[in-house]
């Protein structure tokens, strides 16, 4: 029999869903029922997320400043409060665990107003907008980047770090082994949905750049959208290199296992991936988000030497060859940035996040675990 029910909230892409699918990873084999709230885009996510049961929830994102349109999301994130309302009331969770995106304010919301323990997670170093306003109401927050201090969201925040998937875990067993001489050199370039555009229209002219033997050493993963696949493709071939384009592999952990240099976004669940196999990155923050947050979590991986990042706006083909034409010639440097960024992984992150969760289950408080796991 199950210990109990927890219900995790994600909004419907991989860096929300991935932290939650390694939380259920670890609360099943501890022999909760795992159950999760999310949105329709997380179909592609979900088919190996542990879950029991999958709730899809209404919500709305709110970022319009159109009175119409803004009235409109609220009414249906309020619909979606009240779907969430029944739905923990059917199951009756012991905690209700949000990972960010708009998809987590209903049934993070609801389970405050019905008295459940809740806990936001927050993989960034700032704070987004949704966990942000539910921030005041819940009992705990996780932080992968936030500090513990004395302010009202310090107070309740616990440095778990952020929780990776099993395939992550496994990769990570795999050794850093750096490319010299005439050896091929494997490089992984992905975006996400909103970084993928940049990388195919700066990666493949940076790529025809490098001198000719460089070339023949590539072999490149690109992930790049649906729209951009046939050109950057075709981009690749006609300089000879063998280049495999998808909008979306399912197999990334073991892609970053096998790179031996990594160009991306620096999305909090892409840093702590890059940082719990321990790969060298040049690190692009999306320069666009609200808060800046791509570039803090950078910045954290940076700091640690795993990592350089590098301003949208600099890099032109030119700049980005002239980076990375360097480091496929220094071996060195590149496996002490892998040393660095693993030296910052967080793997056991599932497991601290595992035991808060079961602690605010059984009502402990914030401080109290705090005292507890400092024992």
């Amino acid at each position: 029999m199950a210990k109990g029910v927890v219900l995790l909230a994600a909004g419907g892409t991989g860096g929300h869903l991935f932290p939650a699918e390694a939380l259920a990873h670890e609360l099943s084999e501890r022999g909760w029922s795992v159950h999760l709230a999310t949105d329709d885009r997380a179909e592609r996510f979900t088919a190996r997320f542990p879950a029991d049961a999958i709730h899809r929830i209404r919500s709305a994102t709110i970022g319009s400043k159109n009175p119409f349109a803004l009235a409109g999301a609220v009414l249906n994130i309020w619909r979606g409060v009240r779907q969430a309302s029944r739905v923990i009331h059917r199951i009756k969770p012991q905690a209700v665990v949000g990972f960010g995106g708009y998809p987590t304010l209903p049934p993070v919301y609801a389970a405050t107003r019905r008295r459940v323990p809740t806990i936001i997670h927050e993989q960034n170093a700032v704070m987004g907008r949704a966990n942000k306003a539910l921030s005041t109401r819940v009992t705990a927050i996780a932080g992968g980047f936030l500090p513990e201090d004395e302010s009202p969201v310090g107070l309740k925040t616990v440095m778990t770090g952020n929780p990776v998937r099993p395939q992550v875990l496994e990769a990570a067993k795999t050794p850093y082994a750096p490319s010299a001489g005439e050896e091929p050199f494997r490089l992984l370039v992905f975006g996400g949905s909103q970084g993928a555009k940049f990388f195919s229209d700066a990666v493949p002219p940076a790529i025809a750049l490098l001198p000719p033997a460089q070339r023949k050493r590539l072999l490149v993963t690109q992930q790049a959208r649906a729209d951009d696949v046939v050109r950057v493709k075709a981009a690749y071939g006609e300089l000879g290199i063998e280049a495999q384009v998808l909008p979306f592999f399912t197999d990334m952990a073991e892609r970053l296992a096998a790179a031996h240099l990594v160009i991306s976004r620096s999305g909090a669940s892409t840093v702590s991936e890059i940082a719990a196999i321990g790969r060298p990155a040049l690190l692009v923050p999306y320069p666009f988000a609200l808060d800046h947050d791509q570039a803090a979590n950078a910045a954290a991986l940076a700091a640690a030497g795993g990592a350089r990042v590098l301003p949208q706006s600099t890099l032109s083909p030119q700049a980005l060859a002239e980076l990375i034409g360097p480091l496929m010639a220094g071996s060195e440097e590149l496996a002490g940035m892998a040393a660095a960024a693993k030296s910052a992984g967080r793997p056991d992150a599932a497991r601290l996040l595992g035991n808060l969760t079961e602690a605010i289950a059984s009502g402990i408080s914030v401080e109290d675990f705090r005292k507890e796991a400092r024992a």
